[in-house]
């Protein structure tokens, strides 16, 4: 009788990326192209952040950056927060994150029941503000022993992790068809390391950067400028920004476009209702963006495109998934 052998990961960390390209069916009327999405909230910690959390302790240690029993304190929108707080759970370390008042209460309550502690900052106030969450977060970092800052916006192991892992599984999935990549900006990690390994594979692949209206990214990468008159406060959680991080990279992107909170809210709604894909506003954000560039280009059937669709619905059920929050916000009638 042959020996039965069982797949046994040795903690849940293992189970972080390989995440499934599926194809969009129903929204994407009017477009030619093959469009694919990487579902990245099959992810353990429910988004594509798990990746760079696990990349920048790994670094963190290998470095001695960080001791045994340490803190990591992480300035986040809730994703990143999640992974790092799941690379702490198994491997003994305690967290304390700061996040902005516009962030979901799931996000808040998720950090919590995974043992972290979680400091709620202004949104509305300049990044270098003593109150803002980068601010905070920093502060904390230089105040408690042991403590260790990962900073996802400068921390390039953010960019290195899907240069080694996104982008090889996205090349592999495609069987290196790909022709259009398209990513929602945040950080820049995940758009820039993806970008930098398919463009070495292929540099005719094109790079579709989404951003939200309020954030500083478009502007910059039309003009090279920095402006703030163009920043102003918008919904979408984990896309734009009011910084430029040096995990983004603009050489490596060739059009950035737009979406209104309301174009990726009802987006993320369709996604769910018509493609079974139940995740979060970005991932809204980023098919409208997408696509939209897909009929303005006239993108060809022998296209494919591929889009990230970063994190869960689960984050967002009181917001997004709420029909009151939406009516009060008219995003529907």
């Amino acid at each position: 009788m042959k020996q039965k052998y069982f797949m046994i990961q040795n903690s849940i960390l293992e189970s972080i990326g390989n995440t499934p390209l599926v194809r969009l069916r129903k929204v994407t009327e009017n477009v030619k192209a093959t469009v694919a999405a990487k579902v990245e909230y099959l992810n353990p910690g429910q988004s594509v952040k798990d990746r760079i959390a696990i990349k920048m302790i790994d670094d963190a240690e290998e470095k001695g950056l960080i001791k045994p029993g340490g803190t990591i304190i992480e300035g986040t929108s809730g994703n990143t927060g999640m992974g790092l707080a799941l690379v702490a759970a198994v491997r003994g370390y305690k967290c304390i994150f700061t996040t902005t008042d516009k962030q979901s209460k799931e996000k808040i309550d998720l950090l919590r029941a995974l043992g972290a502690k979680v400091e709620v900052c202004p949104t509305d106030v300049d990044p270098e503000d003593p109150q803002s969450y980068y601010s905070v977060a920093k502060r904390l970092s230089e105040e408690i022993p042991n403590s260790y800052y990962p900073n996802q916006y400068e921390n390039l192991s953010n960019t290195q992790a899907h240069y080694e892992t996104t982008g090889p599984e996205i090349w592999e999935q495609t069987e290196g068809k790909i022709t259009h990549y398209a990513c929602g900006m945040g950080t820049g990690g995940t758009i820039t390391g993806v970008a930098k390994f398919l463009k070495e594979k292929n540099p005719d692949i094109k790079v579709i950067g989404l951003d939200s209206f309020g954030s500083v990214y478009k502007h910059y990468f039309e003009t090279g400028e920095f402006n703030k008159d163009v920043i102003h406060p918008y919904k979408t959680e984990g896309i734009g920004e009011d910084i430029i991080p040096g995990n983004i990279d603009f050489d490596y992107i060739d059009d950035v476009v737009q979406v209104s909170d309301k174009q990726a809210f009802l987006m993320t709604r369709n996604l769910a209702t018509q493609e079974g894909l139940f995740v979060g506003g970005s991932c809204g954000a980023a098919v409208f963006g997408a696509l939209e560039y897909a009929k303005k280009e006239n993108l060809k059937s022998t296209d494919l495109m591929v889009i990230i669709l970063p994190d869960s619905g689960t984050r967002y059920i009181s917001k997004i998934y709420n029909d009151d929050w939406m009516r009060e916000n008219n995003y529907i009638e």
